[in-house]
């Protein structure tokens, strides 16, 4: 008999296999999702080059490391985009529409099937671009300790557990209050604040991202472990804040979907 995890990394695959045969009957789509993204990052990029050309550090940061940064954040956010951000953008429709009766009443979790079943896999082709852009980046420091790179296994899932549980937490109001749609622009300011070194911010604003709505925790304590500006005890806070928040968000599903009125009822 198939474990309970292989079953769901199989489940996984075929959401996968289904979403990719979707994705490539509009070839021209795939270009423009990857343009787009490729338009966001330039933006940030630049945002970055143009202050650094003005001063030569910000709270700690400088040109080099705030590369890093990026790199960092880029690949957290691309995961998040193939994995999870089609279905949680698109989850107020389907309680609006009634559509979310179908999931629920799968033989299989659902939390995991309202947030998998489309993954976009016109993103994969970033993971590689973003990959060789973190090695140029720390190539680009003055001694790298190249083997510090192997924080990002452990950390860069973390990063986007958070990213999915906070946004999850917002998805969740559609439930309560049905029509939330204007809920997705405070979960894409609050998102903002977490592709930002927290070091920018002022103590009680950075206290509040890395505990209460923990975005920094995206790229901002990856960064710095990274780079050796903080030590290695915050890899242990990452994995704490990643299980604790997504051991959060099912205890969360399961509260509000009391408050869910089936389409058929």
């Amino acid at each position: 008999m198939k474990s309970v995890a292989s079953r769901y990394f199989l489940l996984l695959k075929e959401f996968a296999r289904t979403s990719f045969m979707a994705d490539v009957e509009y070839r021209a789509n795939i270009v423009m999702k990857v343009l787009t993204d490729f338009i966001w990052y330039a933006a940030q990029f630049f945002l970055f080059e143009v202050l650094f050309r003005k001063v030569s550090g910000i709270s700690g940061w400088t040109l080099d490391t705030s590369r890093v940064f990026l790199g960092i954040l880029f690949m957290v956010d691309a995961f998040y985009m193939i994995f999870f951000s089609e279905n949680l953008d698109q989850f107020s429709d389907k309680v609006a529409k009634g559509d979310l009766d179908l999931i629920l009443v799968k033989p299989v979790n659902s939390q995991f099937m309202v947030s998998t079943r489309k993954l976009n896999t016109a993103y994969f082709i970033n993971i590689g671009l973003i990959a060789a852009w973190i090695g140029f980046a720390f190539s680009q420091m003055a001694n790298p300790d190249w083997w510090r790179l192997l924080y990002l296994i452990p950390m860069v899932p973390c990063g986007l557990v958070v990213v999915y549980s906070v946004r999850f937490f917002f998805s969740l109001l559609s439930i309560i209050f049905t029509r939330a749609e204007n809920i997705n622009y405070v979960w894409f300011q609050i998102y903002k604040l977490g592709t930002r070194p927290d070091s920018l911010y002022p103590r009680w604003l950075r206290y509040t991202i890395l505990t209460i709505v923990p975005v920094a925790f995206v790229a901002s304590v990856p960064s710095r472990v990274v780079l050796g500006l903080d030590g290695v005890e915050f890899l242990g806070a990452s994995l704490a804040i990643a299980v604790i928040f997504l051991y959060l968000t099912n205890r969360l599903w399961k509260y509000t979907l009391r408050f869910y009125t089936s389409a058929s009822s």
